[in-house]
């Protein structure tokens, strides 16, 4: 039987009003948690006044290995 487990991560935007994606730093999170053996699933983002992303939330999984 496969046995998952999960690992969540937020990144902040940047800007006054937030919103502002450092897509290097997104990049190198992904490629990261890539190598590790964790698969992205599922991107999540919160949103604050005026529709602005505040944070992105990844979630990650793989397999366990016992």
């Amino acid at each position: 039987m496969q046995t998952w487990e999960y690992k969540t991560i937020k990144m902040e935007t940047k800007g006054m009003l937030g919103g502002i994606v450092d897509t290097n730093q997104l990049e190198d999170t992904l490629n990261s948690f890539g190598r590790g053996g964790w698969e992205l699933v599922s991107t999540l983002v919160t949103q604050q006044s005026y529709g602005q992303s505040r944070e992105i939330v990844m979630v990650f999984k793989r397999l366990t290995s016992s």
